[in-house]
């Protein structure tokens, strides 16, 4: 297995809503895994966001404004401890494995600007399985779901949408890619963070084309990994 893979931090973040320029942090996690995917330390979040939460989101993870309300601590006071959180196991040389990177990086960048915490400036090296799930093994049909991807690659998932639960199956996906291809993937983290990059870029370049051929003309895919630029 190539070295970046034998010592990951994962995230996960749980929210209001699919916007990451609106929505909310509900709940997350940080965990730090060992090379057989072993939790060796985790860290969850349960915050009040400030808002409602939709029915809509709530059927998702299951937490209900109510119980935010009650349970969750304030939104400025999660929001500076997660972003604490990453910093540290970036700062100890930890991989940092989120699926689907441009959706929580974004969201945590957008809510840590909106509650006077500084960001993330830099984020590197990232992981994230969804992208270089799609460039290994560019022509596998079905979907690609982190609850897909888990079942393609061995990778137990019992309570997705939660977000330890989503945050760990996160990280033992990319180490069961990395051991599948362990050739071709088989450089340092920050090389890798790099090439991800590229392969995101072409990845929306594909979509795109695609879309336009076959929807909307005018279709434009939203660029940017691990997180998408202010507008």
């Amino acid at each position: 297995m190539p070295a970046w893979a034998e010592r990951l931090a994962v995230f996960d973040l749980e929210t209001t809503g699919i916007d990451v320029e609106t929505s909310r942090i509900v709940t997350a996690n940080v965990s730090l895994l060992d090379a057989d995917g072993v939790i060796e330390h985790r860290s969850d979040w349960l915050a009040d966001p400030g808002v409602d939460i939709p029915e809509q989101a709530t059927a998702v993870h299951g937490v209900t404004t109510a119980r935010a309300q009650a349970e969750g601590r304030p939104a400025r006071e999660v929001v500076a401890e997660i972003v604490a959180s990453l910093r540290e196991a970036l700062a100890d040389g930890y991989a940092l494995v989120v699926y689907n990177a441009p959706y929580d990086f974004t969201l945590l960048d957008r809510e840590a600007r909106r509650h006077d915490v500084a960001p993330l400036e830099t984020v590197s090296p990232v992981i994230d399985p969804l992208v270089i799930d799609k460039q290994v093994d560019r022509y596998r049909k079905g979907k690609r779901t982190l609850t897909a991807a888990s079942d393609y690659y061995g990778v137990s998932l019992t309570d997705a949408h939660d977000a330890g639960a989503d945050a760990v199956a996160a990280g033992r996906v990319a180490q069961a890619i990395a051991r599948r291809y362990a050739a071709e993937l088989d450089l340092s983290a920050s090389d890798l963070h790099d090439a991800q990059s590229a392969w995101h870029d072409a990845q929306c370049d594909s979509f795109e084309d695609y879309m336009r051929r076959t929807r909307d003309p005018a279709f434009t895919a939203r660029r940017g990994w691990p997180a998408v630029a202010r507008p």
